[in-house]
Formats: structure tokens, C-alpha cells, sequence
């Protein structure tokens, strides 16, 4: 099967990454969502951006790559960065929601788990490495695996830390819908988006429960 058929079989219906209202910004303001190591050398996002991860060295030679997550946004990441890392400072947390065809563009590289577990993660491209994300047995790491529930969605990768990295930079084309935590978070990206017109039709949803 074609990635793009997985998808279809699977229901998949949305790519998800996670960011604040600084993010968001710097996001609609280039018309990209990008890597990590692009952030900096963007003369305009150089001073706004904001690192959702405060330490990625374990996968350093991955900071070309986007890190988004199919169906639902990584926990137990999110949890950290907006409860650690983050905690006590202004503005608020969204959720991008991206086309899952994205998932068949070039250079596309799916893992079985957080990339960051390098003693147990399966990196791999094409369809095999999707289908990776839904096995029946994931280790995290040695002496830690998880057992896919019966009760799983097929839509749902069996850890939900697995991620789809995407090479560079995600453009906003792809760029479905932006969920929120509140209807003050909801008129705050209404904002923002006012400020860049072409991305004017990009819709917002107030979403509580995702966060």
C-alpha cells in the first residue's frame, strides 16, 4: 500500500504540532512551520522564536526535521513543556492541524516512538515506516515496550509519542486548522492572524479538552 492509501485506510485525519502564540506568530509571519536549526537564521524569527523542547541533543542530527505527531499531539511532551519548561510565563499554547498528505511528501520520516529514545526507536520512510507507527509491540527503550490496546483507533499510533518528521519546513498550504484552549486564546490568534492576510482563511477552534 501507498502512504497515501495507509491513510485513507486509517482514517488519519490530521498531522498535529504543538506551539505558543510566539511560535504561532513567527509561523504565519514566514508561512512555515520549520526545523529547529532553520529558527535562528531566520533574520525575523530570530527574535521571537521559542524552543518547545528546552534540550534536543540526544537527536541532534535530526534538528533539520519538523517534529509533528499523527492524531493526537505528543502528552507527554506537551505536558512538560507547557508545565515545565514553560511554566509561569505569558501567552498561551495552540495546536496546528495539518493535511495528512503531507505524510507522502519527499524526504518524510516516521518513528515508532519519541526520536529522542535512541536505544529503541525505528526510524524509517515509505509505507514501512508508517505501518511501523501502528505495531502491535513498540519498545521505547530496552526493558520498556508497549502492547497496542484492542481498543486502539486505527487512526492512533500505537505509542503516542511516535513522531513524523518532515524535512525543513512545513508550508502553511497544508495548514488545516488551529485548535485552542479558550475563546480569550481563540480571539488572541485571530489577532495575530490579522496581521497576515494570506493566511486570513485559516480556520480556529476551541478545543479545551486537547489541552
Amino acid at each position: 500500500m501507498t502512504i497515501l492509501e495507509i491513510i485513507e485506510k486509517r482514517t488519519i485525519k490530521e498531522i498535529l504540532h504543538f506551539t505558543t502564540n510566539k511560535g504561532v506568530t513567527g509561523i504565519l509571519a514566514t508561512g512555515y512551520l520549520k526545523a529547529r536549526n532553520l529558527l535562528a537564521k531566520d533574520d525575523y524569527l530570530e527574535y521571537i522564536y521559542q524552543y518547545n523542547c528546552a534540550n534536543r541533543e540526544r537527536d541532534k542530527e535530526w534538528w533539520n526535521y519538523v517534529n509533528l505527531s499523527i492524531t493526537s499531539v505528543n502528552r507527554h511532551l506537551f505536558g512538560i513543556s507547557a508545565g515545565n519548561w514553560h511554566a509561569g510565563e505569558d501567552g498561551w499554547w495552540c495546536i496546528l492541524s495539518f493535511s495528512p498528505e503531507i505524510c507522502a511528501h519527499d524526504g518524510v520520516c516516521f518513528t515508532t516512538t519519541n526520536n529522542m529514545y535512541t536505544n529503541g526507536v525505528i526510524r524509517q520512510k515509505g509505507s514501512v515506516g508508517l505501518e511501523a507507527m501502528f505495531a502491535t509491540n513498540i519498545v521505547k527503550w530496552p526493558g520498556e515496550c508497549i502492547i497496542r490496546p484492542a481498543s486502539s483507533p486505527d487512526n492512533q499510533t500505537t505509542c503516542n509519542q511516535a513522531e513524523v518528521l518532515y524535512p525543513k519546513e512545513v508550508s502553511l498550504h497544508y495548514l488545516n486548522k488551529v485548535y485552542v484552549a479558550n475563546n480569550d486564546d481563540a480571539a488572541g490568534f485571530d489577532s495575530i492572524k490579522s496581521l497576515f492576510m494570506d493566511w486570513n482563511y485559516i480556520e480556529c477552534e476551541v478545543r479545551r479538552e486537547l489541552f
